[in-house]
């Protein structure tokens, strides 16, 4: 007797073992299936929006697509350069939808897949502020699930929107970039450009002098000597396709306007922006990313987390400008963990 009620109660385990396994497996899939299950209406286009801007010369349509479908964190890229593609943040589709995070590409005017209205009164900072909130509104993102990460321009460009639009907002990712395009250009001239041989640096110096920035030699000197230690810390030839197809694509004009042709520092339009004595004035939850190897000073992206009211800090001890493929690991886990922190009701995370 006390045999048979062995047997049966170790079947009941079995049995309860088992049930308690498929809930388990069910209820993970029940995410999975709501984070890739269609939102769109009609015939399936992979997430694609055109949006439709209003501008003082009319209207213009900026590409987003949007990668996953979580109803409480929606991420919306703004990528640097200025004017680089969506592209080079595909290595985030490695990381993101495995924690259930939704984000969506964005093309500004004048990049990638948007149209570019080949004008370059177009290429203006408060102009672009609204484009974002255009965006913002058709993509139906607000207080309760919106998170906007700007890299390096993007970074900029997500600053001036939070300091504008904060309260349509629930998180605020800085990645590499300083608060100050006058202290960027102090910290290339006292701290990048000694790290440089010093031969190199004069040649360097010797074409900007000449504003020869058309000469092949220019680069030629560059992608070894700054890029691939600042930019991106990988050999040249060990680039991800990514980030090359992005830059590939780079609207220079664009560029030009905004940061100016020479790579230390900056001298178009944005030449004097400073928001530093504003940072205090950002009360959305706000995480700073600086690395070590950076463009930009690491010591001056911690500081800005200590500015804003609810700000948090992640360091990429093995990273530059790209730190998201060169200390990916630790950038990878330092987002989710803000944007899980967040969402979960914390003001500041530490990471």
């Amino acid at each position: 007797m006390n045999a048979l009620m062995k047997i049966a109660g170790v079947v009941l385990l079995t049995v309860l073992a088992s049930c308690t396994q498929q809930k388990k497996t069910e209820e993970a899939q029940a995410p999975a299936a709501a984070y890739f299950a269609p939102t769109e209406k009609g015939v399936q286009d992979g997430g694609v929006q055109m949006v439709p801007v209003q501008t003082a010369k009319g209207t213009f349509n900026v590409w987003t697509k949007r990668v996953g479908n979580n109803p409480k964190i929606k991420l919306l890229l703004l990528n640097g350069g200025p004017g680089a593609t969506h592209e080079y943040f595909e290595c985030l589709e490695n990381f993101l939808p495995s924690e259930g995070i939704e984000f969506i590409y964005y093309d500004q005017l004048g990049c990638g897949n948007s149209d570019n209205p080949k004008d370059t009164t177009f290429w203006d900072l408060p102009r672009y502020v609204e484009e974002v909130e255009q965006v913002r509104q058709a993509l139906n993102l607000g207080p309760d699930n919106f998170y906007l990460l700007g890299h390096s321009w993007g970074g900029i460009l997500a600053m001036e929107y939070a300091l504008k639009y904060q309260q349509n907002m629930k998180g605020l990712v800085i990645s590499n970039m300083m608060a100050s395009a006058i202290d960027y250009g102090k910290y290339a001239q006292d701290v990048l450009s000694k790290q440089m041989d010093p031969k190199v640096l004069a040649q360097v110096r010797a074409i900007e002098a000449k504003k020869d920035f058309q000469n092949p030699k220019y680069m030629e000197l560059l992608m070894p000597h700054f890029y691939a230690k600042h930019v991106l810390r990988l050999p040249l030839e060990e680039w991800p396709e990514p980030v090359n197809r992005s830059f590939g694509k780079m609207n220079l004009s664009f560029y030009v306007t905004m940061q100016g042709p020479s790579e230390f520092g900056i001298s178009g339009k944005l030449e004097k922006w400073d928001r530093k004595a504003d940072l205090k004035n950002l009360s959305v939850p706000t995480l700073s990313i600086g690395a070590q190897h950076d463009t930009m000073d690491p010591a001056h992206m911690r500081w800005m987390a200590t500015q804003v009211q609810n700000g948090s800090y992640l360091h990429c001890p093995n990273g530059s400008h790209m730190a998201f493929y060169d200390d990916q690991q630790t950038y990878m886990k330092g987002l989710i963990s803000f944007l899980k922190g967040i969402d979960q009701g914390q003001k500041e995370v530490t990471l």
